[in-house]
């Protein structure tokens, strides 16, 4: 490895992996960085309801690594194992065979998988909300059990069909139901025999609160909004059962429904384990107040996937989008520091607030201390997430996509088929009597 130009390799394409090499590229053009990441784009998470809602194009929420960082090499694949004491890692791309790389600094920032419990039938009827294809799946899956029960007489198919269920009341649970309940709402006027007294909205919290985060007076207005808008939230209970589409209740309610969306936490991504580094009872990586990983030199890790030192708690950093930006951003100006001789910083960050929409024109807010609600909020959110959305383009494109939104009315149009692009040359050749030609 030349002196002359250290190697740093980034391992996950999120905030960790995209805002250290903004980071780190800013403060020295010398360094050699690399980028490992199983796809070619970083998806900005807080945008997502707005995505499965049609408020805001699918594309528009992710951010092409490779313009987003142009002097930074990618490999779209996957880290296999490391040895640090070596310093080489091995790489499974897309395709092919494994291949060794050499660095001098690696910085670990894979993120999170969704937290999932041992529930009957949660595998076989259960989605997330944390990428695009979830989003953009719930958004199909909604309208399209809309055209279903549009189209039958049966009132039991009916009811399957227009109960929706979200299991866990944090930030992607809250903001996802308002967002698609506020869809499927607007979506009525062109569904003669559905109204929205038809559709059953279900919002499933093992804790006594909803958005936990953002302060329990704002929580309560929350749950507030959310019961007036004739959504079902049910405290301190629990998802049982979902076995065959029956969705059973701690609390003994039973009911059918074929969405089932589960946000019910998440956990450090499992890879981390094959990494060699120390970890915590959660699967995490341990890293000191400096995010080096303890006991090593040259290793560095944040975001979801570590447990970073608060300063300003005591406790552990939450596994939030402000934190590990910012976490990131230490990171590349920690590691600037050390190639240049000098000592790296501690990481100390005190939250300034909290933000949640809940639906078009309605959001809670909390801003050095300060409640917002209603119109205000939603306003806050939105600018403060346009504020830290990747690339000057990406802005402009979601700044357009609102622009339009209020003149026109939402596209009910769903694409289910997209997934599965290859049926209609099947179901053709299936059709074929005979030998086929050639």
């Amino acid at each position: 490895m030349s002196s002359s130009q250290p190697h740093v390799l980034l391992v996950g394409g999120g905030y960790i992996g995209v805002y250290t090499a903004l980071s780190l590229r800013k403060r020295n053009r010398n360094v050699r960085i690399t980028l490992i990441s199983p796809e070619s784009y970083m998806t900005y998470q807080s945008f997502l309801p707005e995505a499965a809602a049609g408020n805001i194009e699918p594309r528009h929420v992710v951010v092409p690594l490779r313009r987003a960082l142009k002097s930074v090499r990618l490999i779209t694949g996957a880290l296999q194992s490391l040895d640090h004491d070596r310093r080489t890692a091995r790489v499974v791309p897309v395709e092919g065979e494994s291949y060794e790389i050499a660095y001098d600094h690696v910085v670990i920032g894979v993120g999170s998988i969704s937290r999932v419990l041992p529930v009957p039938g949660l595998a076989e009827y259960g989605i997330g909300f944390k990428t695009i294809e979830e989003a953009i799946f719930l958004r199909n899956q909604i309208l399209s059990r809309m055209d279903i029960a549009e189209s039958t007489p049966d009132e039991s198919v009916r009811k399957r069909a227009l109960s929706f269920v979200f299991v866990g009341a944090g930030y992607a649970g809250v903001e996802a139901l308002a967002e698609l309940e506020d869809l499927a709402r607007d979506a009525c006027r062109y569904f003669p025999s559905i109204d929205r007294s038809d559709m059953r909205w279900v919002l499933v919290e093992a804790s006594g609160r909803i958005l936990p985060e953002i302060g329990e007076g704002l929580g309560d207005y929350a749950l507030k909004l959310l019961r007036a808008r004739d959504i079902e939230v049910f405290l301190e209970t629990r998802l049982a059962s979902a076995t065959g589409g029956l969705m059973k209740l701690s609390n003994g309610e039973e009911f059918e429904a074929e969405t089932l969306v589960w946000t019910a936490g998440v956990r450090a991504h499992p890879s981390v384990a094959r990494f060699g580094f120390p970890t915590d009872d959660r699967g995490r990586i341990v890293v000191d107040e400096k995010l080096r990983v303890v006991g090593t030199t040259g290793a560095w890790s944040a975001g979801d996937c570590a447990a970073v030192p608060d300063l300003t708690t005591g406790t552990i950093s939450p596994p939030t989008a402000q934190h590990a930006l910012r976490q990131a951003r230490r990171i590349g100006r920690n590691i600037a520091a050390v190639l240049g001789g000098d000592e790296p910083e501690v990481f100390r960050y005190r939250n300034l607030g909290a933000l949640a929409s809940l639906g078009r024109y309605k959001g809670v807010a909390r801003v050095l201390g300060i409640r917002v609600r209603g119109f205000p909020a939603w306003v806050l959110h939105r600018t403060y997430h346009l504020s830290r959305i990747p690339t000057f383009g990406r802005k402009i494109r979601v700044m357009l996509d609102w622009t339009v939104a209020l003149f026109f009315r939402r596209d009910i149009v769903q694409l289910g088929s997209l997934g599965h692009p290859r049926d209609a040359i099947t179901e053709a050749g299936a059709s074929i009597d005979g030998p086929s030609p050639g």
